[in-house]
């Protein structure tokens, strides 16, 4: 399964809030095997979130959308993901019901709470609602679309409720070595050409702490013929190893 991800709202290009919805959710992709291709961040403007989900939902099989949804004016995604699948604004039942009850249910202790109920239930026609556990406002999934809040307790509860739909073969270990990247470099270039069925990286850590190099592949198999190679050429370490020298 390959995906994209669609971090929506000006306030993140803005860097008034830190995007931690983003590497949550690469996390619990890639924990569920999920190839993540793309994570973009957009403003809250209709026509460039439509264009961005048309487009990706055509490219990838499954896309994943947070941010821009409520009852401020700046809120647009809803309308924007409707945009994508020339599809109208409909208010669903389901999800009208769920925040009248959560608006009663809090009723008391904010007596001059306003929602304007129908904006916060309008889904794009022929969506199915993901009802909102930890707030107002509902997601929802068009197509290969999922879309969550921004607010990111918000947007795990929800994730949580549809993370069976997210699945793929990837898999991935991580091996640990004190030498400098510069001096793994070479041993990965030569990697292209003898392991062309594994993926890798070489993420350097902070002084003292042993480098990374991570394999990803499909295949078990894979990953260990290609443990077994780079064991052979370059120093590697087991975690016990590295926190002596950490």
């Amino acid at each position: 399964m390959e995906a994209a991800l669609l971090t929506i709202g000006d306030e993140l290009l803005a860097g008034d809030i830190e995007n931690t919805n983003a590497t949550w959710l690469a996390r619990q992709l890639a924990a569920r095997g999920v190839a993540l291709e793309r994570i973009t961040t957009v403003p809250d403007d209709v026509d460039v979130v439509a264009s961005h989900v048309r487009r990706y939902s055509e490219r990838f099989d499954v896309v994943l959308c947070t941010g821009g949804l409520g009852g401020t004016p700046d809120d647009m995604t809803m309308e924007s993901v409707a945009a994508a699948f020339d599809r109208d604004l409909v208010v669903d039942e389901a999800a009208r019901e769920d925040i009248e009850r959560t608006v009663a249910a809090i009723a008391d202790e904010y007596p001059n709470i306003d929602v304007n109920v129908e904006r916060h239930a309008s889904l794009p026609e022929g969506a199915r609602p993901l009802l909102n556990g930890e707030g107002l406002s509902p997601g929802c999934v068009v197509e290969n679309v999922y879309v969550f809040p921004g607010i990111p307790r918000e947007m795990k509860a929800m994730f949580a409720d549809v993370v069976e739909a997210f699945g793929g073969d990837l898999q991935s270990r991580t091996l640990l070595t004190p030498l400098p990247e510069a001096e793994v470099t070479p041993t990965l270039e030569a990697a292209r050409d003898d392991l062309p069925e594994v993926v890798l990286g070489s993420y350097p850590s902070r002084r003292g702490v042993p480098n990374r190099v991570k394999i990803t592949g499909e295949r078990a198999a894979d990953l260990d013929r290609a443990e077994a190679w780079l064991r052979e050429r370059i120093e590697v370490h087991d975690e016990e190893e590295a926190e002596r020298e950490a």
